[in-house]
């Protein structure tokens, strides 16, 4: 399988099929440090980044931001003192598409 950091996410429509279980288990190989949560009936994947302060958090928050943007993607971001919660899923289909771990494999390239 292609390695999801190479990838670039494709337009995504309403009606798109999400994930099934089994593509999220094969896709969740390649990003050990996220994980799957299910949030009003809508699977996510979240991980969390440490810093040593909030200007480190913040400058990778805008890090995100400018991936997200290139993309045409975009997560959700919580930002405090040290810490950064990223978390993908598509708005679209109200659930996980390959874009989702497609970012998520650039938002870890973005702490390596």
């Amino acid at each position: 399988m292609e390695e999801f950091v190479t990838m670039q996410c494709e337009p995504c429509r309403v009606g798109a099929p999400p994930a099934t279980d089994e593509e999220i288990a094969i896709f969740m190989q390649q990003l050990p440090k996220w994980m799957v949560k299910e949030i009003d009936g809508i699977k996510r994947i979240e991980r969390v980044f440490k810093f040593k302060n909030f200007v480190q958090a913040l400058e990778f928050t805008n890090k995100v931001g400018e991936i997200a943007e290139k993309q045409g993607h975009h997560p959700a971001i919580l930002t405090e003192w040290g810490r950064v919660t990223v978390t993908w899923w598509t708005h679209k289909i109200k659930g996980l598409h390959r874009n989702d771990f497609i970012m998520a494999a650039k938002t870890d390239q973005l702490c390596a």
